[in-house]
């Protein structure tokens, strides 16, 4: 969501096959990286390699891991949106999936003490994504116009998490919801983009993009029920 999509020939202007063909070329990566997101968390708690991926953290600063987090996904969207050696593609969303994953670690060990808690998250997620979906099949509505609210949100957002880090202070309940809000708008805003921007050829960008606001949201509705317990 943090660009917008360049493109010589923008899906809204190909047949309606090419259109169908293209989004269900999307959801179905999309798919796929959420599967392989939940392939290497189960892998890393199961093998005992979240253990060490926790010890890494707990000595590292918050600031170096969002800084780094930051970095590898600006690089995976940069290759998908402009390169076009689909290996390369792939690449960056493989990269962008494995980023989170390590990311989500301590979230998930910590979320693991209370029962149900992970799973009322993905409910939820799966839930809200679904919704803010339908809003934009239904509607057929470019909200691209979200895109510079989207980026004042974000600046402010990381401004937040690096002021409480330095400084000490909590993050409480509302930022967590109105952290949910800002990537329910990035999901809507992705979904318009794959309606009527991006390139064919860019199925794997789109994916990308939507995931990494899917996965977002997860993380905060997983912050905002731990809350509450």
């Amino acid at each position: 969501m943090q660009q917008a999509v360049q493109a010589f020939t923008p899906v809204s202007a190909l047949s309606v096959e090419s259109r169908a063909t293209f989004i269900w070329r999307v959801y179905g990566h999309v798919a796929l990286a959420i599967l392989g997101f939940a392939a290497i968390e189960s892998y890393l708690f199961s093998s005992g390699m979240a253990n060490n991926v926790l010890s890494l953290m707990a000595g590292t600063s918050w600031l170096l891991i969002l800084g780094a987090f930051l970095v590898v996904g600006w690089l995976g969207s940069r290759v998908a949106h402009t390169v076009e050696s689909k290996p390369m593609q792939y690449l960056a969303l493989a990269g962008v999936v494995v980023a989170w994953s390590i990311i989500f670690v301590p979230m998930l060990a910590y979320a693991m003490q209370t029962p149900g808690v992970i799973d009322s998250a993905v409910g939820v997620t799966l839930l809200g994504t679904g919704g803010l979906t339908a809003v934009a099949f239904i509607t057929r509505k470019d909200f691209s116009f979200l895109r510079g609210i989207l980026m004042w949100v974000g600046v402010l957002a990381i401004v937040g998490i690096v002021g409480s880090v330095l400084f000490g202070f909590e993050l409480g309940t509302w930022f967590s919801v109105a952290m949910i809000g800002f990537a329910g708008a990035a999901v809507l805003y992705d979904t318009s983009n794959i309606l009527h921007h991006y390139p064919e050829d860019r199925y794997v960008g789109a994916a990308l993009q939507l995931f990494a606001s899917i996965a977002l949201m997860f993380w905060y509705v997983l912050r905002l029920l731990m809350a509450r317990d």
